[in-house]
C-alpha cells in the first residue's frame, strides 16, 4: 500500500495556520461552516488579497483572526456598518460578513435591514447557533420557543425571528439557509452569494454544544446533526416568510430568494458623485435617479407568493 505525505493543507493558503488550533469547543459547527466559506472562495478563485472579512463580538466573530486576508474584528453589532463603509469607498474588493445570530440580529439588527434595503454588494453569512455562545449563554434573537438558556431557565417566551424572512423583505438580493449539516449544500450556494451583485445572505443552523445544547438535551454534538438530518426539509424558491423554525418540527432549507441583479448601493453612490452628475440640472438629476431605482415592487410579488417560481 503506497502512502502519500501532505506537506500542505488545500486551505493553508487562506488559514493563518500559526494561529491554530482554534478557541471554538468540540462540535462547533463553526470551523464546518468558515471551511465551506473558505473552499467556495478557492473554488470560484476569488483572491484573498482582494477580499476582507468583517466580523463582530462573539463565537462566530473569532473567525477573522484565523483567515490570511485582511480582516477585521470590530465593535458588538457593528460589522455591517464596517463592511458597507469599506465597500463605498474600495468597490474593487470582495466584502464578506462573518459573524453570529446574536452580534448581527440583536444590537445590530438595525444595520443589517439597512444594508440589505441600500442592497449594499457585500456577503453576509450568519451562523445562528440559537444562542449568545461566548458571552454567557444568554437568550438571542434566534433562540426557539420553550428553548432554555440562562436568561429563560424555564422557556423562552418571546417569538424568535425569522432570519431569511426579516431579511427578504427588507430587500436582499440572494436568500439562504443551510445547516452545517449541509457542508456540500452550503459551500456552493455561498459560492452563489459570493458572486452575486448585491446584498447576499447565507444562514446557517449550527450546534452549539456547549451553551445550547447542555441545556436542551442535545449536550453530544451529534445529538444536533441528528435533529438537523430528521427536520431538515429542502425547497427552494420557497415564500421566506414561510421559513419559520419551530421547537421539535420540520424546518426548510435551501435557496430562498435569487433576485435579478439591480443598480448596487456602490453603483449609485459612485455615479452620484461623479462632476457630470453634479453639474446637471435638478430634474436631470431626478430622472437618473428615478431611472436606477431598484423595482422592489418584484420583490414583493416573489415574497408574497404571487411571483413566478
Amino acid at each position: 500500500m503506497s502512502v502519500v505525505q501532505a506537506n500542505m493543507h488545500p486551505l493553508d493558503n487562506y488559514l493563518r495556520t500559526e494561529r491554530l488550533p482554534h478557541v471554538w469547543c468540540s462540535g462547533c459547527g463553526i470551523g464546518t461552516v468558515l471551511g465551506a466559506y473558505l473552499r467556495a472562495m478557492k473554488n470560484i478563485g476569488m483572491d484573498p488579497e482582494k477580499t476582507i472579512m468583517v466580523s463582530g463580538i462573539g463565537c462566530t466573530g473569532r473567525a477573522a483572526g484565523y483567515v490570511k486576508m485582511d480582516s477585521f474584528h470590530t465593535t458588538h453589532g457593528r460589522p455591517i456598518p464596517f463592511a458597507v463603509g469599506i465597500k463605498a469607498a474600495r468597490p474593487d474588493l470582495n466584502v464578506t460578513v462573518f459573524s453570529g445570530d446574536g452580534d448581527l440580529f440583536a444590537i445590530g439588527g438595525n444595520h443589517i435591514i439597512h444594508a440589505a434595503r441600500r442592497n449594499a454588494d457585500i456577503t453576509v453569512i450568519t451562523i445562528n447557533n440559537f444562542i449568545y455562545g461566548m458571552t454567557g449563554g444568554q437568550l438571542a434573537p434566534t433562540t426557539p420557543e420553550t428553548g432554555i438558556t440562562t436568561t429563560s431557565p424555564y422557556g423562552n417566551v418571546e417569538s424568535p425571528f425569522n432570519l431569511a424572512g426579516l431579511v427578504a423583505v427588507s430587500g436582499a438580493s440572494y436568500v439562504a439557509r443551510w445547516t452545517s449539516l449541509h457542508v456540500r449544500r452550503l459551500e456552493k450556494s455561498i459560492e452563489k452569494a459570493l458572486k452575486k451583485r448585491g446584498f447576499s445572505f447565507v444562514e446557517v443552523l449550527s450546534p452549539c454544544p456547549t451553551a445550547y445544547g447542555r441545556r436542551n438535551r442535545m449536550r453530544d454534538p451529534v445529538d444536533m446533526l441528528k435533529y438537523f438530518q430528521e427536520h431538515a426539509v429542502v425547497k427552494h424558491h420557497i415564500n421566506p416568510l414561510e421559513g419559520v423554525i419551530e421547537p421539535d418540527k420540520d424546518f426548510i432549507v435551501g435557496e430562498f430568494l435569487d433576485a435579478e441583479e439591480e443598480p448596487t448601493f456602490e453603483d449609485k453612490l459612485w455615479e452620484m458623485t461623479k462632476k457630470e452628475f453634479l453639474y446637471t440640472s435638478q430634474a436631470e438629476r431626478t430622472a437618473w435617479i428615478l431611472e436606477h431605482r431598484r423595482h422592489l415592487e418584484t420583490l414583493s410579488k416573489i415574497i408574497s407568493g404571487r411571483g413566478e417560481r
